[in-house]
């Protein structure tokens, strides 16, 4: 029996954990210990669901997680594979790094916001406030995602700056794997829809010097959390 096979017969007890959190958190802890080395494959998304006793979408979640930290690399048809036993210092956003989207979105995002500000329409506003009331009702991390993407792309519409409209649509993804990452392992969803909503707030009401503050903020937090998880070494036992 190999050690990824002895690691699955094993059953951890979490609390007050998401699934897919305390999935990526038992993951991470296993790597980091050594328990998974380096160059190992980890059992099948079947045998996982098995282990943590949740649906292998959750599985699912915690494996982009875990690669978008830098610790495990999925093949297609291959299965996925421990690469490193330590987060990455700058971690991969599909096509982009972190330290791109944290380096660039402040050039971008906030006169975006401003412009919006000044430039939208009630149908530019009502947009917006749909987008925060779906994503304040959505459970799942992938679906939560794309929609805080969906979100930053309406802001530089708004804008009606066709290249800030064309950048946003670009890192879409990025952005998508990135807001994923951060609603599983930095518990960033609450805060992040009232940053939202504070953009949204200062757009409606005209204010591109607000607007641009809370895209600001918004962006810091962001940058805040992502450092964050570079820097921390989970806890499967960890409360909130």
């Amino acid at each position: 029996m190999s050690w990824s096979d002895s690691w699955t017969t094993g059953q951890p007890e979490f609390t007050r954990l998401s699934a897919s959190e305390a999935v990526l958190a038992d993951l991470r802890a296993a790597i980091e210990k050594g328990e998974l080395e380096v160059g190992a494959r980890l059992p099948s998304e079947a045998a996982m669901a098995g282990r943590y006793g949740v649906s292998r979408s959750v599985v699912r979640e915690a494996l982009r997680s875990c690669e978008t930290l830098g610790l495990t690399k999925t093949h297609t048809g291959r299965g996925t594979f421990v690469i490193a036993d330590r987060v990455a210092s700058d971690l991969t956003m599909g096509e982009y790094s972190s330290r791109d989207l944290v380096e660039a979105r402040p050039y971008i995002e906030v006169p975006a916001a401003g412009l919006a500000a000044e430039r939208r329409t009630a149908e530019h506003c009502a947009e917006l406030q749909r987008l925060i009331d779906v994503m304040t009702k959505t459970k799942d991390p992938n679906a939560l995602a794309s929609l805080d993407a969906d979100f930053h792309a309406a802001v530089a519409r708004a804008s009606g700056n066709k290249l800030f409209v064309a950048v946003l649509a670009q890192i879409h993804g990025a952005l998508a794997r990135q807001s994923e990452t951060l609603t599983v392992i930095a518990r960033r969803r609450a805060d992040s829809n009232r940053e939202h909503q504070a953009i949204v707030a200062a757009i409606a009401d005209g204010s591109a010097e607000h607007a641009k503050a809370a895209m600001a903020a918004h962006l810091d937090a962001v940058s805040a959390s992502v450092s964050g998880l570079i820097r921390a070494h989970p806890d499967t036992g960890a409360s909130e």
